[in-house]
């Protein structure tokens, strides 16, 4: 059995640079959400629409969710050390939970203040807290895009979790305003406090949505099947590998470690089995840049074990 480090203690330029992008993302989203937060409170309170007041509650849980984010990235771009040989890739999926639940509760805290609100007589919403919510609706959604594409390139969960958070509080923007329209219209104020709950609706689903991925990745979810059949396929057309079988694969962050049994003559020596298992490393590297780690295990060669993949 030979174990390949991961390489030197500090991290990949690669996964240094998508890092500091995640990063440089959050802290706009810190930026933008602190903004908005308090414009859209100060036009909740002076507009008299408490749909406009459950956003900006919203959003201040975005505030919240960037500073998850930032500080999850932060911690996960640590090198691996004596205390968590593993290195701390496992700081961004957390984070991604913390945002997940988070709007998990702003939904109840919403929904509940809105049923509040619903029962008491109250005045209706000023019609200049329509141009409020337009405008954040039109900046949110813009960060949104923005957001998201960052997190995709560099295949973070949580900055995808904050991208969906924008989403959310774009939505709760637009429901607010529908409410608020309506509640002029019809001159009936609950309608403002209904939008609030149709939001709070949509916040909840979306918060679900952000906390299984997760969850799952700090359980150890194998990653999608595509990228296990990439290494396998790799780690197979190395010269000299005869066979591979239980092929496992974690995500830790932004990072994979791999592990795998690879089968090959039996008379190659203790040395010649190592410049193999280095050679199956490099293979897998080649295909997939995110692994980090690989654990080989050599085997012999057997002519009834078949390749598989676990």
């Amino acid at each position: 059995m030979t174990e390949l480090p991961p390489g030197p203690p500090g991290i990949s330029d690669g996964l240094a640079q998508r890092l500091e992008r995640g990063t440089r993302t959050a802290k706009l989203g810190l930026l933008v959400n602190g903004l908005l937060a308090i414009i859209k409170l100060l036009a909740g309170i002076f507009g008299h629409s408490y749909a406009l007041i459950a956003d900006a509650i919203e959003s201040s849980g975005d505030v919240f969710s960037s500073i998850f984010v930032w500080r999850g990235l932060r911690v996960s771009a640590r090198s691996a050390d004596d205390r968590y040989p593993f290195g701390y890739g496992k700081a961004e999926p957390m984070a991604a939970a913390a945002v997940g639940l988070m709007l998990v509760v702003a939904a109840g805290l919403i929904t509940f203040e809105s049923i509040q609100e619903i029962r008491s007589p109250h005045h209706l919403p000023a019609p200049f807290t329509l141009i409020v919510l337009l405008g954040v609706v039109l900046v949110k959604e813009t960060l949104f895009r923005s957001v998201l594409a960052v997190g995709t390139q560099v295949q973070s969960g949580a900055v995808r979790a904050d991208a969906w958070h924008h989403r959310s509080d774009a939505i709760t923007s637009a429901a607010a305003a529908v409410g608020i329209t309506v509640a002029l219209w019809t001159k009936i104020p609950q309608a403002d406090d209904w939008a609030a709950l149709v939001a709070a609706a949509v916040i909840a689903i979306n918060g679900v949505l952000i906390l299984r991925p997760a969850l799952e990745e700090l359980m150890d979810r194998a990653p999608e099947l595509a990228v296990i059949e990439r290494i396998a396929t790799a780690a197979s057309a190395v010269p000299g590998v005869l066979a591979i079988e239980k092929l496992r694969a974690r995500r830790a962050g932004l990072s994979l470690y791999v592990d795998l049994h690879v089968q090959a003559e039996p008379a190659l020596s203790l040395h010649e089995a190592h410049i193999l298992s280095g050679r199956v490393k490099t293979a897998i590297r080649g295909v997939e840049p995110t692994v980090i780690g690989v654990l080989v295990h050599m085997e012999p060669f057997q002519d009834s074990t078949s390749s598989a993949l676990r």
